[in-house]
């Protein structure tokens, strides 16, 4: 049975890691940091991350060959879809530079980041394809040749005693293992995040040591039997247990949800009508700012030393053409004077005016408001 429940206890201590295992290991811890919600569909070996754009969920699928990271990663996503960083020959093979140069000190976690932003930035269009999973044909024959994942999908017959063991013929499983003819990853993490405990495998089975050869031998080779045999254990009717309260529960939530309905639209209705109000608000916020910058434009140092300008400057030729008046005799000497030095007077208070703007201009740039 160890092909199902691998041994948790008395098992033989395991060799030390090589440096490319450390290696590898490292580049996995990146990926789950930089991802907490990362599925792990085959350990060390495959991990699935999910994200949503545009009402669509698409996973992420990162694969890890035997020599990784020697070997670069495969990426690949589904369901298929058309990206500028997608294989446009099947929609699913991640062809971005980041993984193609992935090189031993690249950093995995931040590499499938940078993908994920790239699909926020620019997401892809989904593509009609297979209802399930897609694996990757090489990598597939690959992992063959290294003897990854190549176990049958049913126990090794127990052989007679006296006799040397020998295998029944069977149905081989996937290169890839069953767990990946999954769709979609199998989440792990429960209600408001806490993880599911899954109850403890024990080592041995007494129901079986209580069976003939025969009994074990019709258990090993018919599926029916093995699965009645499965559904009694205590474990599997706990799991069952567990996940019909979980239905219960998500059940319970989604009515308390729908009680909330009404209250959710009343302030859903609240928020738009305090966004129009916001909306309002800001465009009368912004004519008041253009006017108050056109006021600020119109009294600053330099608009009010080109006013003085005109003025000095008009001033002067009034004076002037007074003075042509009395030499041609047009006025009397009385109003010459009284009108000329009036003039004059006022054209050299403006010239002055416009000094001192000059030098506060000098001093304070063309835009200070005295306070």
């Amino acid at each position: 049975m160890n092909w199902i429940f691998p041994l948790s206890k008395g098992s033989a201590a395991l060799p030390p890691l090589t440096s490319l295992q450390q290696q590898r290991q490292r580049q996995i811890e990146s990926l789950k940091a930089a991802h907490p919600t990362i599925a792990e569909i085959q350990k060390d070996v495959e991990y699935r991350v999910p994200f949503t754009v545009n009402n669509t969920t698409i996973s992420v699928n990162i694969l890890l060959p035997p020599q990784f990271p020697q070997e670069k990663p495969v990426v690949s996503v589904y369901p298929p879809v058309g990206h500028h960083l997608v294989d446009s020959t099947n929609g699913t093979m991640v062809t971005s530079p980041l993984v193609t140069n992935f090189a031993m000190h690249s950093d995995l976690g931040k590499t499938v980041q940078s993908i994920l932003d790239e699909f926020w930035k620019s997401p892809p269009a989904v593509i009609p394809g297979p209802p399930s999973f897609p694996f990757p044909t090489h990598v597939s024959s690959m992992y063959k040749a290294s003897g990854i994942g190549t176990r049958p999908v049913g126990p090794a017959p127990l052989p007679h005693p006296g006799t040397e063991p020998h295998a029944t013929p069977r149905a081989a499983a996937p290169a890839y293992g069953l767990i990946t003819d999954l769709p979609l990853p199998v989440p792990t993490a429960g209600l408001n995040g806490h993880l599911y405990k899954m109850p403890e495998i024990p080592d041995t089975f007494p129901e079986l040591s209580e069976m003939s050869i025969s009994q074990l031998k019709d258990l090993n080779e018919q599926d029916p039997p093995m699965l009645d045999f499965f559904m009694c254990l205590p474990q599997l009717k706990q799991v069952c247990s567990d996940k019909e309260e979980l239905v219960g529960s998500i059940v319970d939530m989604a009515k308390r949800n729908l009680l909330l309905e009404p209250q959710l639209e009343g302030k859903r209705q609240e928020m738009l009508f305090k966004y129009e109000q916001l909306t309002q608000m800001k465009s009368a916020f912004e004519t008041k700012m253009q006017r108050q910058h056109e006021l600020a434009e119109s009294c600053s140092l330099s608009a009010l030393q080109a006013r003085l300008k005109v003025a000095a400057h008009q001033a002067e030729e009034e004076s002037e053409k007074t003075a042509e008046d009395f030499l041609n005799g047009k006025s009397e000497i009385d109003n010459f004077l009284t009108s000329f030095m009036e003039k004059r007077t006022l054209c050299h208070c403006r010239r002055a005016k416009e000094e001192k703007l000059q030098q506060a201009i000098n001093t304070h740039g063309p835009y200070h408001t005295s306070h």
